[in-house]
């Protein structure tokens, strides 16, 4: 009984056998291949992204990817210019639609206004905008902008055609009576001169007449110009008659008026008959220098006298000169004279006469 209630004995033990050695681990490690850099060809440990010696990116990795971004972003520039080239065009062209259209549509707006006085103007208060390219209605009653289509103005004028009558419907009836004949007498004219009756001459100063020399011939070879406007005909005004350039002369009788006044007539007295002269009126404060000077001008045309007493019509009445000359231009054959004895032309009386 005591051996079957004792515990049996307990096994014998073995020795722990001893692990194998952790030789094939390192073989292991050993077999497994190095990474390197592709630049400079230095070992890359497991994991490492970078090359310690040159900076590459190692094979495999985000540094080292061999994808090529240049085309890619390239395109994208490119697409970008063309994005802002359109955008400036469509800005240009709206910015000068708007410059031209705004001023027509105020231009527009205003002639609207002034035409319609009836209708009244509408002004546009300062507060509200205007947008460009659109007209603001001037008035609502003329629709849309408040302009009316303007009417076409012909370049020229159309002539009727008018159909000639027959000569039957022109020829006054025969009734038996006579119709009594009017007679108009037309002034006769001779070397510009007209036998019409005259208003009263100008009166004038003592000291308005002067010798016109623009060419400078000595003194002595002119008369006393205050006698040409005394209201004596038996006296005058003379001027010499240069041999060398006979019968050609270049000098005149000069009237200043003090202010300008419009002249009608000039009625010449003279006792040299067949003389070439011609009126000028000029207006300043002085004569002009010469008679080529555009201040004269001619205000009538150049005749010969032929008569004791010619009146010369002037052309254009109603223009006003301060200054009046009487130009001789030339002297008949018969006042030429002799280097020893020059003749001379003689202005006995000169009048002026107002438009009637």
């Amino acid at each position: 009984m005591s051996t079957l209630t004792a515990d049996p004995p307990a096994p014998a033990q073995s020795p722990p056998a001893e692990a194998p050695p952790p030789a094939s681990a390192p073989q292991a490690q050993a077999s497994a291949p190095t990474a390197t850099c592709a630049r400079c060809g230095a070992a890359l440990a497991p994991g490492q992204d970078w090359c310690l010696q040159c900076g590459a990116g190692a094979p495999g990795s985000l540094a080292g990817s061999t994808h090529n971004w240049r085309p890619t972003g390239i395109v994208a520039a490119l697409v970008a210019l063309l994005v802002a080239g359109a955008g400036v065009a469509a800005y240009a062209a709206w910015g000068k639609r708007s410059h031209s259209a705004a001023p027509r549509a105020g231009a527009l707006a205003s002639s609207t206004t002034a035409a319609a006085p009836g209708l009244g103007a509408t002004s546009v208060p300062p507060s509200s905008s205007v947008r460009p390219g659109i007209a603001t209605p001037a008035n609502p009653a003329l629709g849309l902008g408040g302009l009316a289509k303007p009417p076409r103005i012909p370049l020229r004028t159309v002539t009727p055609k008018l159909t000639p009558l027959p000569p039957s419907a022109t020829k006054p009836a025969n009734t038996g009576t006579t119709t009594p004949t009017t007679t108009t007498t037309t002034p006769a004219t001779t070397g510009g001169s007209t036998t019409s009756e005259l208003p009263p001459a100008i009166e004038l100063d003592t000291n308005a007449a002067s010798t016109y020399d623009p060419y400078a011939y000595p003194a002595s070879n002119f008369g006393d110009p205050s006698r040409a406007i005394d209201g004596d005909t038996s006296t005058g005004w003379t001027a010499q008659v240069d041999p060398a350039v006979a019968p050609k002369m270049a000098e005149g009788l000069s009237i200043d008026l003090r202010s300008a006044r419009a002249l009608a007539d000039v009625k010449l007295y003279t006792s040299t008959s067949g003389m070439t002269v011609q009126v000028y009126g000029a207006n300043g404060h002085a004569l002009p220098e010469s008679i080529t000077d555009k201040a004269w001008v001619p205000v009538s045309r150049s005749l010969v006298v032929k008569k004791k007493s010619t009146t010369i019509k002037l052309r254009d009445s109603a223009r006003a000169f301060r200054f009046f000359v009487l130009w001789i231009s030339r002297a008949p054959q018969s006042s030429v004279g002799t280097p020893a004895a020059p003749g001379h032309v003689t202005v006995d009386e000169l009048e002026l006469f107002p438009p009637k």
